[in-house]
């Protein structure tokens, strides 16, 4: 039932947005007509309303895809704007009549307080498509020899859309392509949902090259989307090998380095990567693709040395308080970006280069990872 009702994030966000209507009435009440104050409070109400049910396909498709996306970020931002007042008329309301110089200063503080949250989203709007190459050495205890320094490329969570343009993503795949790699790999949320142009996605992705070939995984906005399987048989004719619940071993030398890909693993599911194991192989160097990484402690625990995944967007938004990064990845798993261990096994997670729900990036740009593995 809860799954149904999209309780997180989009139910809490409802909740959250038509609580600070009543702050909003409050403060239009007190500067303008009771009826004009209605009429704002209801159509702000209706914005949040609607942000929450477009997040139902069956409300999307009697929308055209340029409005839902933009109608639901509308409603996000709107809620963001609807704190930073609650926020502000906090601050407003302590000031003392008596004292004009901290009447001032509470009154300036509110105003940054109000424009804040404002600011944050033009600029993250701003830099969410300014990509960057990160290189990432990741050190293995079970690397062969011959695989000493090969050098992978992944792209993750592209989500092709009103948000992100074909021309957008093109620069991206040139940088992957300007790396040149070894091995490249794609790990799922090509788009966000039915609608977006997976056609134009699967183009460029076809322009991505690497001397040993390009595998990939599948995402959950391709379950969202039902296109698993038409973006496995278009990933097959343009090059692009999806591995759902299948492996495929390469060799450089002598070594041999096994990938196995999954399709999106439900998140905090009591049966991760079921029937994954059987796709270990002993004597190779083991490596998962799986587009969550929650799943990380459990492929460490079938054998899996390297896991690469994405999922997260690096939080989308990260925020750095007393050295402890906030963000809203952090309520689903722990592993939110760059490299983490668990004994002898590894856990890469991307930032990746798209978005969702609000075009912003803050604290998690997004990128193109480069991993090269080391021995150790």
């Amino acid at each position: 039932m809860l799954v149904r009702l999209h309780f997180f994030p989009g139910l809490c966000l409802l909740l959250l947005g038509i609580g600070l209507q009543f702050p909003l009435l409050h403060w239009l009440q007190s500067r303008c007509r009771h009826s004009f104050a209605w009429l704002i409070a209801s159509f702000s109400t209706a914005l949040v309303i609607l942000g929450y049910l477009l997040e139902f396909q069956r409300v999307l498709r009697h929308f055209p895809v340029q409005w839902w996306a933009w109608l639901e970020c509308a409603s996000m931002v709107e809620t963001v704007w609807l704190a930073g007042l609650a926020l502000a008329l906090l601050v407003w309301r302590r000031t003392p009549e008596f004292d004009p110089g901290r009447r001032k200063l509470l009154h300036a503080s509110g105003a940054v307080v109000l424009g804040a949250p404002m600011a944050a989203t033009m600029f993250g709007i701003v830099r969410r498509n300014e990509f960057r190459v990160s290189e990432v050495s990741v050190p293995l205890r079970r690397l062969p020899k011959d695989l000493d320094g090969l050098r992978i490329v992944q792209i993750t969570d592209i989500h092709l859309s009103p948000f992100l343009s074909e021309r957008e993503f093109a620069r991206a795949i040139d940088m992957a392509n300007e790396t040149r790699a070894s091995i490249a790999l794609v790990t799922g949320d090509l788009i966000t949902r039915r609608g977006d142009p997976l056609d134009a996605c699967l183009r460029q992705l076809a322009r991505l090259r690497a001397d040993a070939g390009v595998l990939g995984c599948l995402g959950n906005h391709e379950t969202y989307a039902r296109v698993e399987d038409y973006v496995t048989d278009q990933g097959r004719r343009i090059g692009i090998d999806f591995l759902r619940h299948r492996a495929r071993q390469l060799r450089f030398g002598n070594a041999a380095i096994n990938f196995a890909g999954v399709d999106y693993q439900s998140m905090h599911s009591t049966h991760y990567l079921k029937g994954a194991k059987r796709l270990v192989v002993p004597g190779s160097f083991n490596v998962l693709l799986s587009h969550n990484p929650d799943v990380f402690p459990v492929a460490a625990a079938q054998g899996y040395d390297l896991t690469i995944a994405g999922h997260t967007h690096g939080g989308q938004v990260d925020v750095e308080i007393l050295h402890q990064h906030v963000n809203v990845a952090r309520f689903f798993t722990p592993f939110v970006q760059g490299l983490y261990r668990h004994g002898d096994s590894s856990v890469y997670v991307s930032n990746g280069l798209g978005t969702i729900g609000v075009p912003v990036r803050l604290g998690a740009p997004p990128e193109v990872s480069v991993l090269r593995l080391c021995a150790i």
